[in-house]
């Protein structure tokens, strides 16, 4: 099945087949308008077709008067960064994050530097559809480059009071990482560097061509758990495509999971400055016992970036983000950082003195298991209808799908349909971790029947 999805996640498709430039135009056209003309920050990740939507983005912007300024390629957090550096109208990622080589899309940025809210991202959709409205040629827009980008994300980094750069440099960490030969390629290896560490770096060549599968899962981290197990190194780093999702391999070559990047992060802020903070409906019920450790509140929101956002600047949150490997730190931006998050675990490791390994040790245990289902011609919204019905007796909480609690709210298992692909998510955990198999095998049964 092909066709352009259109969600809170941007618009995304599979390049040829969804996905092609008139397409790509439009909605750059309209997001032009949306803007009404004004600057627009444009960057996007390595994938091979990069090239041809930044045309075709170009195209459609210039087309409706915008001045351009192209950052080049970078990780997503830094266009959004420089969307607040430049004081532009908004901004847009040409990068389809974690998603197969094949896929593509637009990410969209509003003035303030967060992504489209669910209305501005409705009313975007809606003057694409209606069909954008063109200058004439004495009002075509301008175009223009930056190459600063990274160095003014690094900088920002580096600045934060939390952030002991003379201290980091005096450590100087061994460290493995893994960029997937994505948009971290060049800034997070300078990153790592300006913090001390001594870098040795695995698919960072800026080509595009995955090398293993897009998400810095455990199970696609085999290279980079091996060199670090091998080599004798301090941590192994890992990301996603467009470098927004962080990955950690502990000093023995053991893959920590995404789940445990937020959860340390927000141990380790939470140390330093108390306050609320906020997650997704899917992450870890590690974060619970992280925010009860600290004495504070934690919130949870649908799944996707911006609702974590809003959330947090609507509650004056210290930090959040998904348990996908996403940190938030509002004190650098309201967006998931990659970069960050790696100062962050850098500095925790320098106070505590020990690795992550022992950090993680420090925290409960639970095991989640994550799988999906192709939708194929169903709705999403009518198979987790039929969820609900089946479990209508249980413990329900329906923030984003349907997510199904024992009395403690511990263990719990969710279906969703995903905001970036054709299908349906189902995540499980539990202390226990034949209990989390069984929680997601009794969904799958109503879903998929013997």
């Amino acid at each position: 099945m092909s066709r352009l999805m259109k969600s809170i996640s941007g618009i995304r498709g599979i390049v040829g087949a969804g996905l092609d430039p008139e397409s790509v135009a439009r909605y750059a056209a309209a997001f032009g308008n949306y803007c009404g003309g004004g600057a627009v920050v444009l960057g996007r990740d390595t994938r091979p077709s990069g090239e041809t939507m930044r045309h075709a983005v170009i195209s459609g912007l210039m087309a409706t008067g915008c001045e351009i300024i192209d950052i080049g390629v970078v990780p997503t957090p830094t266009v959004a960064i420089m969307v607040e550096e430049c004081g532009a109208a908004g901004g847009i990622c040409i990068t389809a994050s974690h998603n197969p080589i094949q896929w593509n899309a637009l990410k969209f940025f509003h003035s303030d530097g967060l992504f489209l809210g669910p209305e501005q991202a409705a009313r975007h959709l809606e003057l694409a559809e209606q069909g954008p409205a063109y200058c004439g040629w004495e009002k075509l827009g301008t175009l223009s480059s930056r190459e600063d980008a990274g160095d003014i994300h690094v900088e920002r980094i580096k600045a934060l009071d939390l952030i002991e750069v003379p201290s980091l440099r005096k450590r100087n960490y061994r460290v493995a990482l893994d960029c997937v030969n994505g948009a971290g390629s060049c800034m997070v290896p300078h990153l790592l560097q300006e913090l001390g560490c001594d870098v040795v770096k695995i698919g960072c060549d800026s080509s595009g061509h995955f090398f293993r599968e897009a998400e810095p899962t455990p199970e696609n981290l085999t290279e980079l758990s091996r060199t670090v197990a091998e080599g004798g190194f301090d941590l192994g780093i890992a990301v996603d495509p467009d470098a927004d999702r962080l990955a950690l391999v502990d000093s023995k070559g053991v893959a920590l999971g995404e789940e445990q990047t937020l959860a340390l992060c927000a141990r380790f802020l939470l140390r330093h400055k108390k306050g609320p903070v906020v997650a997704n409906v899917s992450s870890s019920s590690i974060l619970d016992d992280v925010c009860e450790e600290a004495g504070v509140p934690l919130e949870r929101t649908r799944v996707g970036e911006i609702n974590v956002s809003l959330r947090m600047r609507e509650i004056g949150a210290v930090i959040g983000g998904e348990g996908n490997g996403g940190v938030i730190l509002p004190d650098l931006h309201l967006g998931r950082d990659a970069p960050v998050g790696m100062a962050l675990i850098l500095q925790y490791m320098l106070e505590a003195g020990s690795g992550v390994r022992l950090l993680r040790e420090e925290l409960p245990s639970y095991h989640m298991v994550k799988e999906k289902i192709e939708l194929g011609e169903r709705d999403g919204a009518e198979a987790v209808a039929g969820i609900r019905q089946a479990f209508a007796g249980r413990k329900l909480d329906e923030t984003d799908g349907l997510k199904i609690l024992d009395e403690d709210g511990r263990s719990w298992v969710q279906v969703r349909a995903s905001n970036t692909e054709p299908i349906l998510r189902i995540f499980s955990e539990a202390a226990d971790p034949q209990k989390a198999a069984a929680l997601v095998a009794e969904i799958r049964q109503q879903l998929v029947p013997a």
